[in-house]
């Protein structure tokens, strides 16, 4: 399903592929020779998505861009099942296997791995090569530091600065949930006006 957005279509060359069952909504760009697979949902919410060449989205997965963190993928890059690309840039080469999660400002250079359900937090870079253990979390920048599961006091002390809250939502931390919410609702809100079309735009501008 291709989708009309803030006035943004998405583009599809010829050479790729789109599951019916696949979401490109707004302002998303696939590279060539790009394969979307069923289920997997790459939304331009105010901002940007932009997938290099070579690049395979499995089932399930979700891409999302924003005005202040795009979603970059950069060529020869696997994103696997139920995996969560947030406002993110995955340079060449990188892999994301099933269920990880790269947040809004992160960067996961060249050749890296991220591992099964491990994460990569706000703003943080994992520097080319690194790979990124099951279930483990990368957090920090110009160079993240690893944690295992359970080092919550140690993670949180890299966490704290990196202001998940300012990033994500653009909220001071300590925000009333009801806040949040009511910016949310009122964002995601600009969806009711979406456009469904009728097919790709090989070539087009989106």
């Amino acid at each position: 399903m291709l989708i009309e957005h803030r006035g943004r279509r998405p583009v599809v060359p010829e050479s790729a592929y789109v599951a019916p069952t696949a979401v490109l909504c707004g302002a998303v760009v696939l590279g060539e020779r790009s394969r979307v697979l069923h289920g997997a949902v790459l939304t331009a919410e105010d901002g940007e998505v932009r997938v290099g060449s070579d690049v395979v989205v499995m089932e399930n997965a979700l891409v999302r861009g924003r005005a202040r963190h795009p979603a970059v993928i950069g060529d020869a890059v696997l994103v696997g099942p139920h995996a969560h690309v947030n406002g993110a840039t995955l340079e060449d080469e990188v892999f994301v296997a099933t269920g990880a999660c790269v947040f809004p400002g992160a960067v996961a250079s060249t050749g890296s791995e991220l591992r099964i359900h491990s994460v990569l937090h706000v703003n943080s870079v994992l520097p080319p090569g690194t790979v990124l253990p099951i279930g483990w979390i990368a957090a920090g920048a110009p160079r993240a530091r690893l944690f295992a599961p359970g080092e919550h006091d140690e993670l949180w002390q890299v966490q704290e600065a990196l202001d998940f809250p300012g990033t994500v939502y653009g909220i001071p931390r300590g925000t009333s949930m009801r806040e949040v919410m009511a910016r949310q609702v009122a964002f995601y809100g600009a969806h009711r006006d979406d456009l469904t079309l009728d097919g790709p735009s090989p070539g087009g501008q989106p």
